[in-house]
């Protein structure tokens, strides 16, 4: 159950392509992260309103969030965090240019009890053998 969520300011709507930072996501999570594909999930939600810092009207951010099941070693958490902070910031490099811009991810671990869960998209990818 890797979920991530990218919550980012409106201001930047205009400025960065939403969906390509998406896809170079979800394409670490692929790739570096101990992830079954079928439960791969990246999502992107603007937030319109919000308050920065001075509150200086070019001020700006993105906040990214991963929401994981348990079980993967602190080490694996430490790997796949890694990797997507340094996609992000190579995705937003010229955002890092300004004076107005911040980056945040956080890595958040589900209790398995308290979470439910039907999928059926990991049937399909599972027998067609492509699940890396």
């Amino acid at each position: 159950m890797p979920h991530l969520s990218i919550e980012y300011s409106a201001n930047l709507a205009d400025k960065i392509d939403m969906n390509a930072l998406c896809h170079a996501l979800h394409e670490v999570m692929i790739n570096a992260g101990p992830f079954e594909k079928g439960g791969v999930r990246v999502r992107a939600f603007r937030a319109d309103h919000y308050a920065i810092a001075d509150l200086h009207a070019e001020n700006a951010f993105v906040d990214i969030n991963l929401r994981i099941g348990q079980g993967r070693s602190q080490e694996e958490k430490k790997q796949v965090g890694e990797a997507l902070i340094a996609r992000a910031e190579a995705e937003l490099a010229s955002l890092f240019e300004t004076e107005h811009f911040a980056l945040s991810l956080e890595i958040r671990e589900i209790d398995a009890e308290l979470s439910w869960k039907r999928n059926t998209i990991h049937k399909r990818i599972r027998a067609t053998g492509s699940n890396a």
